[in-house]
């Protein structure tokens, strides 16, 4: 397989499982990548480029170590490192007291070999408008700050040291719930009439968190082309769905109850 610059560490993994231990032990900072569920947000969007200006290498380290493993360097596509970090503070940073400020560190989290997502997302339900998460971590969190942006958050992240970063995540307005209305339940007779005899069933229900997250990504990765994944959840899976738009998906949802919530998840 050819490789280059601006392919993904997600398509490795798929190409060949073996990638994922050679991606590793390239650099210490490539550890995270064995929390399935960093792994599942965080190697999809990453890039070769990406991922060797994470570790302060040249790409040319990740092609040495993965060719082994049938993967040869191609030439057609010049290396993507992705956007610099933005130099200037934000106009929001500026303006926010430390009142209305909530810190939370999650490096004894990931130390631990365990998921920190619950414990965000827990902390920036609290955050009101126009006060601010300051997320502490070993390494910058590209995939949350994608999700919490199109939930109405602004962010910043500043580097303190190659194992330090401060994330500020600023919450503009309470545009997210309003967003989640829009496709709550638009059409949902319609759409499961259309996917009645191309649906794969998935009930989530006695799963703790992530595991919810988990197996539904892990069920769309194996859906076929024209079908459509049923889900069985207990609450709507507020972090999941922009990671659906993400990934070219479309969604339906049904609160039938409170306790009680159905998901149809589609590609048209």
């Amino acid at each position: 397989m050819k490789i280059n610059a601006d392919t993904k560490i997600a398509h490795l993994i798929k190409q060949n499982p073996d990638a994922l231990e050679a991606i590793i032990s390239i650099a210490p900072k490539f550890e995270k990548l064995r929390n399935p569920l960093l792994r599942k947000l965080m190697a999809g969007r990453t890039s070769i480029g990406m991922a060797s200006k994470i570790a302060g290498l040249e790409p040319r380290v990740f092609y040495e170590k993965l060719r082994p493993l049938g993967f040869d360097e191609s030439e057609s596509t010049a290396p993507n490192t992705g956007a610099p970090r933005p130099k200037q503070q934000p106009a929001f940073l500026k303006l926010l007291t430390s009142e209305k400020i909530t810190e939370l560190d999650v490096r004894s989290i990931l130390e631990n070999k365990q998921d920190p997502l619950p414990l965000i997302s827990k902390t920036i339900k609290t955050i009101s408008k126009g006060h601010a998460l300051k997320l502490i971590n070993s390494f910058e969190p590209t995939p949350l700050i994608g999700l919490l942006g199109k939930q109405g958050f602004e962010s910043y992240t500043e580097e303190i040291s190659p194992d330090l970063f401060a994330t500020y995540f600023f919450r503009q307005d309470d545009k997210n719930r309003e967003q989640l209305n829009l496709q709550r339940a638009e059409n949902w007779s319609e759409y499961l009439e259309k996917y009645k005899d191309r649906m794969v069933a998935l009930d989530v229900r006695a799963l703790e968190m992530p595991g919810p997250m988990m197996a539904i990504l892990d069920a769309l990765d194996k859906l076929a082309d024209e079908s459509a994944l049923y889900v069985q959840h207990k609450r709507i899976p507020v972090f999941l769905l922009p990671e659906l738009n993400e990934r070219g998906f479309d969604y339906r949802i049904n609160e039938a109850s409170e306790g009680e919530v159905y998901l149809l998840i589609f590609k048209e």
